[in-house]
C-alpha cells in the first residue's frame, strides 16, 4: 500500500500506532490512520486537496473547521464532502475533481480538466 510521499505537505509526528485504513484517492490506493480526516489523508499523499472549479489554482483547505468550503471533495457518486471534517472510513473512495456527471461539461470546463491531466 502506498505510503505518504516525501513531497507531502503534512508529516505525521505522533499517534502513528493507530490502525491503518485503506482508501482510494482519485482511483489510486492510499492509506490513513483510524481517526484521520480526509484532509489529513489528502495532505499526507500530496500537496493539494483539489483544484478550484473557478480556475484560480490548487486548494489546500483554509479554515480547517468546516466553514469555508475550500476543502470540498467528492465521492464517486457525486456527493460532496468537506475533507476537513469527514473522517476516513475503510474502503472510502474520493475524487479531488468532480465526477464527469457533476457539472455540465462546458468547453471551458473540458479544457480546464484536460489541462490538469
Amino acid at each position: 500500500m502506498p505510503e505518504p510521499s516525501a513531497a507531502s505537505r503534512f508529516v505525521r509526528l505522533a499517534e502513528d500506532q493507530r490502525p491503518h485504513l485503506t482508501l482510494r484517492i482519485d482511483g489510486e490506493p492510499a492509506t490513513a490512520l483510524e481517526g484521520d480526516t480526509l484532509l489529513v489523508a489528502l495532505m499526507l499523499h500530496g500537496r493539494r486537496v483539489r483544484d478550484s472549479e473557478f480556475g484560480d489554482g490548487p486548494r489546500a483547505g483554509f479554515c480547517l473547521m468546516g466553514a469555508c468550503q475550500d476543502c470540498w471533495v467528492w465521492r464517486e457518486d457525486g456527493q460532496r464532502l468537506r475533507a476537513c471534517s469527514t473522517p476516513v472510513t475503510a474502503g472510502m473512495a474520493v475524487l479531488t475533481r468532480p465526477p464527469a456527471s457533476h457539472w455540465p461539461t462546458t468547453p471551458d470546463l473540458r479544457d480546464s480538466l484536460e489541462a490538469k491531466r
